[in-house]
């Protein structure tokens, strides 16, 4: 029998000793002791030390480029610039080339022009000081609005909008155009009795992850290129590596090290390419490791947006209709993942009307990257706002008004799916339940609620499991572990084989000793790399049952495994005493060799994500701080895998969008030079910002899947920040529309609340 992806259902009477049980991760002593390598920790014998040449200048052409007197200082053995990287035709890999390295144009404030590989670090510090770069500084254009203004300064003479329908007369800064459209979205304005329009803004962040980037490259005699680098994606890196740097894929070796955080900030490249160029130039290994000034100028932060956002209802609280229209900031290249916006932005919702329409807009920032459900948090921050606005129009309860309007099973999205069993009304009707929802609040205290979702991942995945002679495993992955995807998938391969998860060896495999994989992103690796392991132990176990039915020399349809052994099916078969895997395993070499599974598969079957968070906030009127005092995520986790990994991702998202909410944007001078590249001036929350965030998973399976799961990596940062703002309107009369909601914004809208009021 052939056993297929078809063949993985969840089985809602299947009795599970060890999914659902929180035991400990296999990485996490090697964490907490030091042991853990990540992409600083390797090293390799004569390797020198690589440093980059960033820009001044937010705009500027590059006349020329004299390396000379860097080349001849001693103990500088590689020099590289733009004529060093290979001429690409427009498109994709020309644009990851040349914000790896400029070309013609630096195009933002760090924007990387050269590099050297040195013997010491200072003597490749020193060297980058002997570089002579000719610039002829341009205007430069940094919001997104001011990017689309008719006197903007243009970043390409040449592009043309794609989707614009008729296309721009002249140059533009608009990248492209995407429209999403269902229903009569007139009609349904038509039948509205209460419509709310408004206007929000954010601004740029990064994803603040504590590693900074850190690659090891040693390109061979023979032309073999090596790669140790933190990635979310060694394989996508492999083939975007070959394509930048025309190679054969196959001359590329990449293998990814721990990650200290990603959350989607490392699924491209930056220093990778220019490490390889200057291992081959040197004819020795590179290493080049960023500081955080150069993680928060060079690498890519979230797209900043404007957004006008329309909703419509009738005076019983049933949505008639929505229209939005949204402009999101993506740096010089293309990468902002905009069409996930108009996707998912209402679809919570059982709207039948929707017109969205999305463009991506070039400007003088780094190239933006991706960041849990990228593009989506900053739109549904202006879309429950609207709601919040119109329940407090008709005076229903803000959960209650969601609990009309939700989506259930048998609802088509403005994406074309349609949607099976779901949890966005379990997850309401939990968050109405908890005792947080009916506390008490102070004075200028306020709670607020908003609701998220996310479409979830599958795709390309390629695991192996394999059984040794002892009857331990060790599994074979090729997706990096962001957030404790290897526990969650060793304790599937233990489930399926009847053994303790402790007897379960993940190991994460470079891009020489697996198929390829997708990247670790959108949610999907548990969900992709546990349907693959499963696949793989299913297929292993039909392999055991084989080799104990000839080694009883009986029928295979004779035998059946359960609970880690395989016995007889039936006493007619004979009276043999059970066989454990490693019986059966020690005997393999005698039955036909070793014992192992393997599974390449598209996995489809992602069931979506949804989510409900509560916040309470106290506002000082006198600074306008926000303190958060209490909060809450409520979310569908389908089935929690591993419990305590599940609530960890609810309160990191949590944590990830008070900071957003709060503090964290990029702040640049008015030469285009950002002003808070460090810790200290970019202020991402620390323990003292946040309460204990209390979680309560919701597990609604996903019938798709053997073990019911979906992915919970992006929903818990979707609703934060929509949901401290109706918390602040809810303690002060007045609902932010810009973020962050840092204590100026919010003092400014206090004092205009007040006039407002005096002039009355």
């Amino acid at each position: 029998m052939t056993i297929t992806q078809d063949d993985l259902r969840f089985d809602p009477d299947r009795k599970l000793k060890v999914v659902g049980t929180t035991p400990i991760k296999p990485d996490g002593v090697d964490k907490v002791t030091g042991r853990a390598k990540f992409g600083a920790d390797t090293h390799l014998p004569g390797m020198l030390v690589g440093k980059v040449l960033r820009s001044p200048h937010a705009h500027a052409i590059i006349k020329s480029i004299d390396t000379s007197s860097a080349a001849a200082l001693a103990g500088v053995k590689a020099v590289v610039t733009r004529d060093d990287f290979p001429e690409l035709p427009p498109g994709e890999f020309r644009d990851i080339s040349s914000n790896c390295m400029a070309r013609e144009k630096a195009f933002y404030d760090g924007h990387a022009v050269a590099a050297v590989a040195a013997t010491s670090e200072r003597i490749a510090k020193k060297a980058l000081k002997l570089i002579e770069v000719d610039y002829q500084v341009l205007p430069h254009v940094i919001d997104v609005m001011d990017a689309i203004k008719p006197d903007a300064p243009i970043l390409f003479e040449d592009m043309v909008t794609k989707g614009m329908d008729p296309a721009p007369d002249g140059p533009t800064n608009i990248l492209q155009r995407k429209e999403f459209t269902m229903g009569d979205v007139d009609a349904g304005f038509a039948e509205a009795d209460i419509i709310v329009e408004r206007e929000f803004d954010t601004k740029p962040m990064h994803q603040g992850y504590i590693e900074p980037q850190a690659c090891v490259a040693n390109f061979t005699e023979d032309g073999q290129t090596e790669l140790w680098c933190c990635t979310q994606g060694h394989f996508v890196f492999r083939t975007r590596l070959a394509a930048v740097l025309k190679m054969d894929i196959s001359r590329i070796r990449v293998t990814q090290s721990e990650l200290g955080g990603g959350f989607g900030g490392k699924t491209m490249f930056y220093a990778e390419p220019v490490a390889i160029l200057l291992s081959r130039k040197a004819n020795r290994p590179v290493k080049i490791t960023l500081t955080r000034n150069e993680v928060l100028r060079a690498t890519g932060p979230v797209a900043g947006t404007h957004s006008r956002i329309k909703m419509g209802m009738t005076k019983d609280g049933r949505f008639t209709a929505a229209e939005a229209e949204l402009y999101f900031q993506t740096g010089p290249f293309t990468g902002s993942a905009f069409a996930n916006a108009p996707q998912a932005m209402f679809t919570r919702y059982d709207l039948q009307n929707i017109r969205a329409v999305g463009y991506e807009v070039v400007s003088n920032r780094p190239k933006v990257n991706a960041f849990r459900a990228p593009c989506v948090p900053q739109v549904v921050f202006g879309v429950e706002g609207v709601i919040h606005e119109l329940a407090r129009k008709i005076g229903m309860d803000p959960i209650d008004l969601r609990l009309k309007n939700a989506a259930t099973e048998g609802y088509k999205t403005i994406y074309g799916a349609t949607f099976g069993p779901i949890g966005y009304v379990e997850t309401l009707e939990a968050a109405k339940a908890h005792p947080h929802y009916t506390a008490p609040l102070g004075p200028d205290q306020g709670r607020g609620i908003a609701t998220g979702f996310w479409f979830n991942r599958g795709g390309e995945t390629t695991a192996s499991l394999n059984i040794t002679p002892d009857g331990t495993v060790t599994l074979l992955l090729g997706n990096p572990d962001v957030a404790g995807s290897r526990v969650s998938i060793c304790m599937m391969a233990a489930e399926e084989l009847g053994i303790p998860v402790d007897k379960v060896r993940p190991i994460i495999g470079d891009t020489s000793t697996l198929g390829f994989n997708r990247v670790t992103a959108g949610s999907r690796v548990t969900f992709s790399a546990g349907m693959a392991i499963v696949l793989s132990a299913r297929k292993a176990i039909e392999t055991l049952c084989q080799r104990a039915a000839m080694m009883w020399d009986v029928p295979e349809d004779g035998v059946v495994f359960e609970d880690g052994h395989v016995r007889p099916a039936s006493s007619n078969v004979g009276d043999f005493e059970p066989l454990s895997i490693a019986d059966i395993a020690k005997k393999a070499t005698e039955t036909g060799g070793p014992i192992a599974g393997h599974a390449e598969i598209v996995a489809e079957g992602a069931g979506p994500g949804f989510g409900c968070h509560i916040v309470d906030v106290e506002v000082d009127k006198e600074t306008g701080a926000v303190k958060i005092l209490r909060y809450t995520v409520v979310e569908d986790a389908g089935k929690a895998i591993h419990p305590h990994q599940v609530e960890g991702q609810y309160q990191g998202g949590a944590v990830q969008g008070i900071g957003w909410a709060l503090n964290e944007e990029y702040i640049y001078d008015k030469d285009g030079r950002m002003e808070n590249a460090g810790f200290l001036d970019y202020r991402i929350p620390v323990a003292s910002d946040v309460p204990m965030i209390d979680t309560v998973i919701v597990e609604v399976p996903n019938p798709l899947h053997p073990y019911g799961l979906r992915g919970v990596g992006e929903v818990p940062l979707v609703p934060t920040m929509a949901a401290i703002a109706n918390a602040i309107d809810d303690a002060i009369g007045i609902r932010p529309r810009s973020l962050p909601m840092s204590p100026p914004k919010v003092l400014k809208l206090i004092e205009e609340a007040e006039m407002s009021r005096d002039q009355a």
